[in-house]
């Protein structure tokens, strides 16, 4: 059994004669195995942040089935975290605070709150910030306090929607590396939506293309897992062979929904 799956999800809504039906999702189906990184690639509009915001729970879908280690999900659980693409850090709050946010609303008490928010504190980097607030801090160390936020309820799935997206390009990369890095030593499973190609075979094991409201292709990216040799792994033939197969499906893509 898979550790997330994602079973014939449809989203429909009104349009705005409120008699016609529009889909945004229409019947998408994938499994996740425990561990693995799943990028979601397709052009806008063609339903990815939806199907991720139907997967954490904070949108219903119409019809079809989302499971986390065979549970079927219904709303927000504490077995999904999700990173946003801007941090939405609480501005009142240091960066220790916004990270143990998510467990004082789990319900988890001193001294084993400050514990918990300190060891995920640690683990993105930011030790050093630790009393900062949000307004304090970069770009990519909002995001990675945003990272630590969601790790540190212990979620069996992470879901990020596209993280990195308003970052610079250098700081973008650094991101990748880190992730990686956070991946090798937790194990979680993630779902990451993007819309950077080279991202998409830096980070995942398989990429899901969309096309409009469908699961277009799931490319497999056989690199491995250890991917600290950046520069390695995006010279190798592996990485420009996945790159050019999932630009080639993600025009098919296109030309399908023109």
């Amino acid at each position: 059994m898979a550790h997330l799956e994602v079973q014939n999800i449809i989203k429909s809504f009104r349009t705005r004669s409120g008699v016609e039906f529009a889909r945004a999702l229409d019947g998408i189906s994938f499994d996740v195995e425990k561990g693995e990184i799943i990028a979601l690639i397709g052009p806008s509009g063609c339903g990815k942040t939806t199907a991720l915001r139907i997967i954490m729970g904070l949108e219903t879908a119409t019809s079809g089935q989302v499971r986390v280690a065979g549970r079927p999900i219904s709303g927000c659980g504490y077995d999904r975290g999700m990173v946003f693409q801007h941090a939405e850090l609480l501005p009142w709050r240091s960066t220790l605070s916004n990270i143990g946010y998510g467990l004082e609303m789990k319900g988890v008490k001193e001294p084993e709150l400050s514990r918990a928010a300190g060891h995920y504190l640690e683990l993105v980097g930011l030790n050093h910030a630790r009393t900062l607030r949000p307004h304090q801090l970069s770009g990519g160390m909002k995001q990675r306090a945003g990272i630590a936020r969601a790790l540190a309820i212990d979620p069996e799935v992470l879901l990020m929607d596209e993280p990195f997206g308003a970052l610079d390009s250098q700081t973008r990369e650094t991101l990748h590396g880190e992730l990686l890095s956070i991946h090798a030593k937790t194990g979680k499973t993630i779902i990451i939506v993007t819309h950077d190609l080279d991202e998409a075979v830096m980070l995942a094991d398989r990429v899901v293309v969309m096309r409009k409201g469908s699961v277009g292709q799931i490319i497999p990216v056989e690199l491995g897992r250890n991917r600290a040799d950046m520069r390695a792994v995006r010279t190798s033939e592996e990485y420009s062979r996945k790159r050019t197969m999932i630009w080639e499906a993600l025009h098919d893509s296109e030309r399908q929904a023109a």
